[in-house]
């Protein structure tokens, strides 16, 4: 299964209104993408409660997976989110 590590540009990390549009995002693709944090469990990333109890924070590094026809396209459209500053200021 690939995977991709990223880092969280978010300076509010993965929170309310990031959690938000990442989660937009990952519902977007042609395959469901996962995140978590290193020795985390992961979570589905189209999931706004999902991607909050991760506890990712501005800096943190998550890992994103998916599997399947589209799967690479899907992470790197995933993390392109995760490392854009979603904070709206």
């Amino acid at each position: 299964m690939p995977e991709l590590r990223v880092t969280v540009a978010s300076k509010v990390g993965l929170h309310a209104r990031p959690a938000a549009l990442l989660a937009k995002a990952a519902a977007g693709q042609a395959v469901p993408v996962s995140i978590r944090k290193e020795g985390g469990e992961q979570v589905d990333a189209a999931s706004v409660l999902g991607l909050m109890t991760l506890g990712a924070m501005h800096g943190d590094e998550v890992i994103l997976s998916a599997e399947g026809a589209g799967a690479d396209e899907a992470l790197a459209a995933v993390a392109d989110v995760i490392t854009t500053d979603l904070d709206g200021e």
